[in-house]
Parts: structure tokens; sequence; C-alpha cells
């Protein structure tokens, strides 16, 4: 693994509510060099929780704990709404799984690239443009010019995908969180993206964090992966050796996903055991 560019160590995150305090999170500890870390688990079980825990958007009135958390050295744990404002974007950014949520119907693909540009970099409105369109075009967007005048309703889910990733790369940041940024998309699109995104880690020589349900996916695609379930990582392991893991939990979610070389008339279930979050 390269240098690490992350570090978090004791990661919690909590919601208080009338039944009691609820944990999202449960003492999450791992480090991210300059390359592609996958979190897999169900859904419920903290993978995007920890994302957007490390991008500040925990919202009122969960509460985030960390013994450390630091990017490139910088305390996170340590910011303020402003210091967090002067981040995302800039360092730190987040690609949502569904274009159609993320992005704003009333403002063209182009206005809402060149935002981010002009806030962190302080680019003018000629420059802004042209490194927007060069941005579409990077992430294979054919027409980037068409594109960057259109609206987010006038693209395919493939397209808004793409967009969506050259809105949180044009202001070049450290470190990419991809939430399930394929899961709406059919297979073909679902390989371009993740084409894209391996060609785009590896040219700027960024750190990925790719959080997915999908096994298959993060076992080809990831260099290493953590495993959550019920709040915590119960594995971490090489993305290549996925399907040697040795979690009981982990080796339940492998039996559970449909082969179509070795079809089953039922599919596996996972039968928990309450000594997995002890």
């Amino acid at each position: 693994m390269s240098a690490s560019l992350l570090e978090v160590e004791g990661l919690n995150v909590t919601f208080p509510g009338r039944g009691g305090e609820t944990r999202a999170v449960i003492g999450a500890s791992f480090t991210l060099g300059r390359e592609r870390l996958g979190i897999v688990g169900e859904s419920g079980s903290g993978k995007s929780t920890t994302g957007r825990a490390l991008l500040g958007l925990i919202p009122h009135p969960g509460v985030v704990r960390a013994k450390r958390m630091s990017l490139g050295g910088l305390d996170l744990m340590g910011l303020g709404e402003e210091g967090w404002l002067k981040l995302r974007g800039r360092r730190l950014s987040m690609v949502m799984q569904d274009p159609k949520y993320s992005l704003n119907p009333v403002l063209t693909i182009g206005r809402q690239i060149e935002e981010t540009l002009r806030l962190h970099r302080s680019a003018s409105r000629q420059e802004a443009k042209r490194r927007a369109i060069a941005m579409l075009d990077a992430v294979k967007i054919r027409e980037p010019d068409r594109v960057y005048h259109s609206y987010p309703h006038q693209l395919s889910g493939g397209m808004g995908q793409r967009a969506m990733i050259a809105m949180m790369l044009i202001a070049e940041p450290d470190l990419l969180i991809a939430d399930e940024p394929t899961s709406a998309l059919d297979v073909t699109v679902q390989n371009e993206v993740l084409r894209i995104l391996d060609d785009l880690v590896a040219e700027r020589g960024m750190g990925l964090i790719f959080i997915s349900h999908n096994l298959p996916i993060v076992s080809g695609f990831c260099d290493r992966v953590l495993v959550m379930y019920g709040g915590r990582i119960v594995e971490e392991l090489k993305a290549s050796e996925l399907g040697n893991a040795k979690h009981p939990y982990t080796r339940a979610l492998i039996e559970a996903v449909p082969s179509l070389d070795r079809p089953k008339e039922r599919l596996s279930v996972v039968k928990r055991d309450p000594r997995w979050l002890a």
C-alpha cells in the first residue's frame, strides 16, 4: 500500500432517539493511500455513514467522535464549519449514487461544474468554462459543449453520473468517495464509469473510497476491501483475495451472490450471529 493519505482511528457515529442512542458506526479504524479502497456490506451496515463522516456531512443531531481522523496530516476532527467548506470539493469530494437527486434541476451542467472550480480555484468565468468542458471530455462524454449547456433532465443516467464525477474532480481533490456510483446504471454503463474512475485515479494519483454492496464489482476493481456489519469493520483484506475471506459474515455475503455459472434454486440467506458484534 502507498503512504497514508487518510488515517482514521476509532471512528464512532451516533444518533440520539427516544429509544436510546443508535450507534451507526462503531470504532472504525483504517488507513488509505493513493489507492482504491472498497467498503462493502448490507444496507444499514454503516458504509455511507462512514463516507459522510469523513466529509463532515453527518446532520444534527448526529455526533461524530474519533481518536484520530486526518487527511494528509490535517486534523479533520478539529475543523469548524468554515474549515469544512474550504476543504470539501477542494481536497475531499463525494459522488452520490443517483444524479437525479444530486444535481440541481434548474442549473445547467456547466454552471454546476464551474461553481466548484470558481469557489476553490478562483478561476475566471472564461477559464472555468474551458476547464469544465475539458473535464466533461475527460470523463468520456460525447459532445461536451452540448452537455455543458444542458440541464440534468436532458441527460441519461450514465451521462448524469459522469457529469457528477466531472463536478467532483474539477478542483483536483486528493480523495474521492464514490457512494454506490454504479447502482442505478446498466452493466455496460457500469463498466464505462468504472474505467473512467480507474483512469482518473491512476492519472491524478488520488485516493478512492468505493462504497458498494456489489462484491463482484469491488473484488475486480478495488485494491483492498473493508467489510462492515452492524456499524463495525469485521474484516479487511486484499480485493483479489475476497473469495478467501475468513469472517463468517463475509463468507455469507459471498454465498448469497447470484451466479450465472452455478445457478441455484434458492439463494443463500445470511444467518446472523450475535457474536459477530461482540
